[in-house]
């Protein structure tokens, strides 16, 4: 077998994997809880947002392989900027507050929240990478993935 052939029969084998081998819902509910997205059992990070070299598990790769950019805090803000919105909301219709202590409430909770947060949901973006086979996950080149 030429070296093309060889070449098309590994795109052709890769393609034909189904789904079903790297379920995209589990992949991201074990990322947001911090675990591999692969074994479910090993931990994602070793600081707050650093993702460990590889799972202690399974051995999945994971340092220098994502690239969860600016999805995390992009969802982060429009998840807890809905839900503070909403509580401020009701929170204005139940009582009524001064100005200074809506702020005492608000942003420190914000802030909390966001922090809170983030993490969940770079553990997401690499679930739903290493799901989807993006930037380095998959068998194919990672400068092909843009």
């Amino acid at each position: 077998m030429t070296l093309e052939a060889s070449e098309r029969t590994r795109t052709r084998e890769a393609a034909t994997q189904t789904a079903a081998e790297r379920p995209l819902l589990r992949s991201m509910l074990r990322g947001l809880v911090c675990r591999c997205p692969r074994c479910g059992e090993g931990k994602l990070f070793a600081g707050y947002l650093r993702a460990v070299p590889h799972c202690s598990t399974c051995g999945e790769a994971f340092d220098g392989v994502h690239r969860a950019d600016d999805l995390p805090p992009y969802l982060t803000v429009f998840v807890i900027g809905h839900l503070v919105v909403a509580l401020f909301m009701a929170l204005d219709e139940a009582v009524v507050l001064s100005l200074g202590a809506n702020l005492a409430i608000f942003i420190p909770l914000t802030l909390v929240l966001c922090l809170a947060m983030l993490r969940p949901m770079k553990g997401l973006t690499i679930g739903l990478q290493w799901a989807m086979r993006m930037h380095g996950f998959g068998e194919g080149d990672a400068r092909h993935d843009h």
